[in-house]
């Protein structure tokens, strides 16, 4: 009569030797190797039954050995730009709003004068793709218009970091 080897009462799996089937002794020899190995890292780290972990074990704390991490240089800007050099965008300045019939447009003629919320000399606002994202001042350079940027606007993401960081 073959002589089983005893198992512990947490197992209930029959051994290998029992079963006769050689991938389930594969498993079982494979899962035997796992919970040798738990219990070989329970023991080094001082685990002694539910909850029990550290000192009160008599285990000595021991550092942790992390693996290098390499990559970017930490600093979150990428290396170019160039990626970014054809995605399109649109750009819109607003001079100004103002309210009118269907009417009063039709009256508009060549040299009519619309009056708008904003005062000449007034910041203009600049709109990306329909988000307000600065305001700035018409100037005049070579015949041509131009804006001059003269705030940026703070974005509704950073007024979310910004009120958590306060709060």
């Amino acid at each position: 009569m073959a002589e089983e080897t005893p198992t512990p009462p947490t197992d209930p799996t029959p051994k290998p030797e029992a079963t006769g089937a050689p991938a389930a002794s594969q498993a079982e020899q494979a899962l035997d190797a796992a919970q040798a190995a738990v219990s070989s890292l329970a023991s080094d780290a001082g685990v002694r039954g539910p909850g029990v972990v550290g000192s009160e074990a008599g285990a000595s704390a021991r550092p942790v050995d992390l693996p290098a991490f390499t990559g970017g240089s930490g600093t979150g800007a990428p290396a170019s730009i160039d990626l970014l050099s054809d995605v399109s965008l649109q750009v819109k300045i607003e001079l100004g709003r103002t309210r009118m019939l269907v009417e009063d447009v039709l009256r508009l003629a060549d040299g009519a004068v619309v009056e708008l919320d904003k005062l000449a000399g007034d910041p203009v606002d600049i709109y990306v793709n329909e988000r307000h994202v600065a305001r700035g001042e018409v100037l005049v350079l070579n015949d041509n218009f131009c804006v001059r940027i003269n705030e940026i606007l703070e974005s509704p993401v950073e007024t979310k970091q910004t009120a958590k960081q306060a709060g």
